[in-house]
């Protein structure tokens, strides 16, 4: 299955022309947007063996929260600007393509989170996350107060505009613009990260595999973003409300070429590309 997401029109003309590629090695490749109804329930169905989604690592969030749930393979095509997630260029499709076929690929596992909205001991709704889960302040200025624990054991408590609980994968995103540290990707940890703290700790935590987080909302106008996804609402939380996080069952599979230092490669490629726009 060749996907693409609908808001960036290009993508369709290379997903057609993957599509048209893998049709003449033999292989059926149904085509469209990730938003389209009857190819996501194919997906949930476990009906494919492998994804494959051209766009940005918006695109690729997106196909995660899909796939994982059925064990779908993503093969990422980098049609954005960064693809920290994503280890194929635009114009290297084909080459790639071929050495799927010659089996030189692997399946690198990452961890997902779930998260669990609670109001006085009653669980609201639940999600699955595989870069991070917010708790911050939402439209309105004032910072909000929170309260960390981790297996039933108080951490920390913030005076903050929120709070970040990000996978290694989320190393790379939202807790990296908020001063978090970049975790391997193969790890299973959660990464906790304070977003412009006033007067609070200001230094992020690595916790152990394994953690289940609880964080405790102490002030109004607090609200729960999970992956920044427009598809999933920012969701309002209530004094005393808690969202608790933890490693997810499921965890999202991509297709990888070469050595497991793509990671470092792309990621230092990405470092220097936006160093030489800074400013001197």
């Amino acid at each position: 299955m060749v996907t693409a997401y609908p808001k960036m029109p290009e993508a369709f003309t290379e997903v057609e022309a993957m599509s048209a590629y893998l049709k003449e090695k033999g292989v059926a490749a149904p085509h469209g947007s990730i938003y389209d109804e009857d190819l996501r329930k194919r997906v949930r169905r476990g009906e494919f063996d492998l994804l494959i989604i051209a766009g940005g690592d918006g695109s690729v969030l997106r196909a995660g929260h899909l796939c994982a749930p059925s064990n779908v393979p993503i093969l990422g095509v980098n049609l954005g600007r960064i693809g920290f997630l994503i280890q194929v260029e635009r114009k290297e499709w084909r080459g790639y393509f071929d050495k799927l076929f010659n089996g030189e690929a692997w399946i690198e596992n990452r961890m997902m989170l779930h998260a669990e909205h609670i109001r006085e001991d009653e669980s609201l709704e639940n999600w699955n996350a595989l870069n991070e889960v917010v708790v911050g302040r939402g439209q309105n200025l004032r910072p909000v107060r929170l309260t960390a624990s981790v297996d039933g054991r108080q951490l920390i408590s913030y005076v903050a505009d929120g709070l970040i609980a990000a996978t290694a994968t989320g190393s790379t995103a939202y807790a990296l613009a908020a001063g978090g540290p970049i975790l391997p990707p193969e790890l299973r940890n959660i990464l906790l990260v304070p977003i412009a703290p006033h007067l609070s700790v200001d230094r992020a935590v690595v916790l152990a595999e394994g953690s289940m987080v609880s964080i405790k909302v102490n002030s109004e106008n607090a609200v729960l973003s999970v992956d920044g996804q427009p598809s999933i609402k920012k969701i309002t939380l209530m004094e005393d409300d808690r969202v608790d996080i933890c490693a997810a069952e499921v965890t999202a599979q991509f297709v990888r070429f070469g050595d497991p230092g793509y990671f470092y490669r792309n990621l230092t490629a990405h470092m220097n590309e936006n160093s030489l726009g800074l400013p001197r």
